[in-house]
């Protein structure tokens, strides 16, 4: 007789079985780590049996579900793969390429750290609470002429439509017939099934090089959509969904920018003229406590944040966000311009002054001091402990080693013979720069003040003369930024995406809320702190609206912000090299003068940190400038990946400490803003005559 209490048994049994069945495909895997270098591990995978097409889903999101191999992988990092065939029988794995040399093992080391603090950093709460999905969807196909680059002087022109608009279409359908000049004439299919959406009339110019609003406009060589019946995820190469984060580092920063704007009144509308002023020295008081006149500590603290991002970063934000992202960086910049007036406001008020005549400020001093009156002294203690260390790691690593080793990089591909020599390099610009920072603030405001306002007007006289020889795009351009800014096109990760990325690139460039800047402020001459805070109001401004823009400008004025496949310095020097054949030069000679003053500004943010930690005794500093200078040579010599990662992450970590404190000491900055406006009303502050 049937035992039925048998058949739990035997369907687990044959469950088990089919399973194991399903997954016994055999893959044979070979690991590749082909030199020190780091980021050049390869893992290469071949299927033994099983039926094909086979799909691999790698972990590494540019890898295609195609690809039997992963290149570019981090050493020492593991990485998973799963197989599957026609059949459905499946092979998962995990892989790591052993590190072999010291770079790869720090880099490896320094990789998850980087994730852990990043997933921190970039966490998106709005997301988290359910608010809104961050998955991007694809509402439509969009559908492009083929053939056409950024930089193709053939006219693509709209022969014949071959479906009518509105009607219904599969993949693989013929739709339209177009002319390619010298390309020759093509017939374009459906990518997708959906409903076909037409965007230009027969006999029309797709693209037309001599029509300079299609040089400009984004995506100009798009001319049919085909919209789907249902959402589309939008995909990385490897399958998983492309998600519009909102990273929280990123709220903190402007969130805060906005609150301190609409509680200062809007300094950084109304007192924007008066920080001209003070700038210009007409307010210098030469009996002043402090070291350095106000244009000095501006120019000091500008030649900290006006670096690679301004060339290289805002490339990369147009790249990713369009023309329209342009539009968000000015909107940051402005809020930024508020942040920095509070903060170095605060500076100044908490600076000590040693009776050699050094000067110790910064957030270290305004959070430790300032939440100590408030009765918060433990809270205190601990921010500004926290703010000091992450300063000292910052300056090591993103105000110092990133400089050098991107320095040396774009000035080698402009200068062949200095290929391979990163060491030597190191040391010389080790030697430049212990030159400078020996001597203290005063030598760095010296230099500062001379190599900011020069390498400021090279770049900004060039971006002008290339904006000025396409002054007819002036229109194009313009549109294409608000219109972008608004209404960007689903490529583009919608109007959230460009939105985050413009902010994003303001808040990291112009260190608005970070706190650095109120270091070198803190050492102004001036009895009035508030007008420390109205000069740095202006740093933002330099920053962001002006360097940012331009930069930004340059890329859309000359169409450079369509080009794929380069990106960084590069996509910004082939905007300037487009109008000026010899610019390319002179933009590397501006990004070697850009890393030079941000890293001897730095220099002096690490130092005020490590003095807060460690004394503020002569032989502190002296053991910290060596050390900078060793970190010069070290950052020029090696590849530094995950380890430069991290500390650049350092310097947005700075913003919690800092931030905190100033939401808190508002209130008195307020007051003391009151009270100054007062003065300056009166007449009772110095003045030249």
């Amino acid at each position: 007789m049937w035992n039925f209490k048998i058949l739990p048994f035997l369907c687990g049994f044959l469950f088990l079985t089919m399973s194991s069945y399903a997954q016994d495909l055999k893959v044979e895997a070979k690991l590749i780590n082909p030199s020190d270098e780091i980021d050049n591990g390869k893992i290469q995978l071949r299927v033994l049996d099983g039926e094909e097409p086979f799909t691999f889903k790698w972990s590494k999101e540019d890898v295609k579900l195609t690809s039997s191999s992963a290149s570019n992988l981090v050493e020492g990092v593991p990485y998973t793969v799963t197989v599957t065939d026609a059949e459905g029988r499946t092979f998962s794995a995990e892989y790591t390429i052993e590190s072999e040399s010291i770079a790869e093992h720090f880099n490896g080391t320094f990789k998850p750290i980087v994730a852990g603090l990043g997933s921190v950093l970039f966490w998106d709460p709005f997301a988290a609470v359910g608010l809104y999905d961050p998955v991007v969807y694809k509402d439509f196909e969009q559908i492009f002429a083929p053939g056409w680059n950024a930089d193709t002087e053939e006219k693509f022109k709209l022969e014949k439509w071959l479906v009518e608009d509105g009607v219904e279409v599969k993949e693989g359908d013929v739709i339209a017939r177009l002319s390619r000049g010298r390309l020759g004439d093509i017939e374009v299919k459906s990518p997708v099934n959906g409903v076909l959406k037409h965007l230009d009339k027969e006999g029309d110019f797709i693209h037309n090089p001599e029509n300079k609003k299609h040089q400009i406009e984004t995506n100009s060589h798009l001319f049919a959509r085909v919209k789907y019946s249902d959402k589309v995820v939008l995909t990385h190469p490897n399958g998983d969904p492309v998600k519009n984060q909102i990273p929280f580092i990123v709220i903190w920063l402007i969130f805060g920018a906005a609150f301190f704007t609409f509680r200062m009144g809007f300094i950084n509308i109304r007192g924007f003229k008066h920080a001209l002023q003070l700038a210009s020295g007409r307010y210098d008081e030469p009996d002043a406590p402090g070291r350095i006149t106000h244009f000095q500590a501006l120019a000091t603290a500008v030649s900290a944040t006006v670096g690679l991002g301004n060339i290289a970063g805002v490339a990369v934000a147009i790249s990713l966000g369009g023309a329209g992202a342009t539009f968000w960086m000015i909107v940051a910049g402005f809020l930024g311009m508020s942040s920095k007036f509070v903060e170095c406001t605060l500076g100044v008020k908490y600076r000590f002054i040693s009776k050699e005549g050094r000067i110790f400020g910064g957030p270290m001093n305004y959070l430790r001091h300032g939440l100590e009156k408030r009765n918060l002294g433990k809270l205190g203690a601990f921010l500004a402990g926290f703010f000091a260390i992450l300063g000292i790691g910052a300056s090591f690593g993103g105000g110092n080693m990133f400089q050098s080793n991107q320095s040396f990089e774009i000035l080698s591909n402009q200068i062949p013979f200095l290929v391979g020599q990163g060491p030597w390099f190191g040391v010389f610009l080790a030697v430049l720069v212990g030159v400078v920072i020996i001597g203290g603030i005063n030598s760095i405001a010296k230099v500062t003040g001379k190599v900011v306002p020069f390498m400021a007007a090279v770049y900004v006289i060039g971006a002008l003369i290339v904006i000025g020889i396409n002054i007819e795009n002036i229109g194009p351009a313009f549109n294409a930024i608000f219109s972008g800014a608004f209404d960007p096109g689903a490529l583009k990760g919608g109007f959230i995406g460009v939105l985050v990325v413009g902010f994003q690139r303001a808040a990291f460039s112009n260190e608005a809320g970070v706190g650095s800047a109120a270091i070198a402020h803190s050492a102004a001459k001036t009895y009035h702190p508030p007008s420390e805070g109205f000069v740095a109001l202006l740093e933002p401004f330099i920053d962001t609206v002006v360097v940012c823009t331009l930069t930004a400008l340059v890329l859309i004025f000359t169409g450079k912000h369509e080009l794929t496949g380069v990106s960084g310095v590069e996509l910004t020097s082939s905007a300037f090299g487009s109008v000026i054949s010899w610019f390319p030069y002179v933009l590397s000679v501006a990004v070697f003068l850009f890393a030079f003053s941000t890293m001897i500004s730095w220099s002096y943010y690490g130092m005020r940190s490590w003095t807060y930690i460690f004394g503020k005794s002569n032989r502190s500093e002296l053991i910290y400038k060596l050390l900078f200078l060793l970190f010069v040579v070290l950052g020029a010599s090696v590849s530094l990946g995950a380890v430069l990662d991290f500390s650049d992450m350092m310097i947005l970590a700075m913003s919690f400490p800092n931030i905190i404190g100033l939401y808190i000491l508002s209130g008195e900055v307020k007051g003391d803003l009151k009270a100054y406006f007062i003065k300056l009303k009166d007449g009772s502050l110095y003045k030249k005559e």
